[in-house]
């Protein structure tokens, strides 16, 4: 991918760093999205890979904030492949507020970055979306409803792209070891129960998730569009 700059959103650690080193080690430039300016140790990564790094400070939880945002960015360079990594959580009961911030975070902004980076000229875009894609999971309400969300909205948004050059794909992680799941993992029983569920037996680690991206990142993937590729340890299949 020599040439070609990426953005990823939630670049700063997890599953986002691993996605953004991952891109440029196949020869990817970065953009990197945080919503804090703390993304040193992922540029570090990056350019010790020999790619050029820029940044994003924005909080997606203002949906009407990104294309302002966006434009200085966009003037000065192509963008050409869209990761939406950038997610939130909230367990348990939740307020109508934290309601809303998850699902701005996690389902309006990836409408709005994809659409704007597509008719920018992004030829590649990959949303996370999650085993919540197609289960219900336990005290996460929202979180469900907004990566259910992300499924059809990436199938819908390649039915109006493809005609035009471009792909929306989605990778659906399993259960992996990041800051979202610490409370599981920390919880024995649950980490017990989850693991004993996963074929691969281990949770997953973030650079699991690099491969898919490189592949629907690249040309390699330029037939596939509409699909929401499962990196679970074969969780589902069990």
């Amino acid at each position: 991918m020599t040439g070609r700059t990426a953005l990823v959103t939630g670049a700063r650690s997890g599953i986002g760093r691993a996605i953004a080193v991952g891109l440029a080690r196949a020869g990817a430039d970065l953009i990197l999205h945080g919503h804090r300016d703390d993304l040193d140790e992922t540029e570090r990564q990056v350019k010790r890979l020999g790619s050029d790094v820029g940044k994003l400070v924005l909080d997606l939880g203002d949906p009407a904030a990104i294309r302002p945002a966006l434009a200085p960015v966009l003037a000065r360079r192509e963008v050409d492949i869209l990761v939406n990594n950038a997610g939130t959580i909230s367990r348990g009961s939740t307020s109508l507020d934290d309601w809303r911030r998850v699902l701005a975070v996690n389902l309006d902004a990836v409408y709005v970055l994809s659409q704007a980076l597509l008719e920018h000229g992004a030829t590649k875009v990959i949303s996370i979306a999650s085993l919540l894609s197609f289960q219900g999971g336990i005290n996460v309400a929202s979180y469900a409803a907004a990566k259910h969300a992300v499924a059809g909205l990436t199938k819908a948004l390649s039915n109006e792209w493809a005609p035009h050059g471009a792909q929306v794909n989605a990778i659906a992680p399993g259960y992996i070891a990041t800051d979202n799941t610490t409370a599981l993992r920390e919880d024995a029983r649950r980490e017990q129960e989850i693991r004993s569920r996963i074929p691969a037996g281990r949770w997953g680690d973030p650079a699991d998730l690099a491969g898919a991206a490189v592949f629907l990142a690249s040309r390699a993937s330029d037939y596939v569009t509409g699909h929401v590729l499962v990196v679970d340890g074969g969780w589902l299949a069990r």
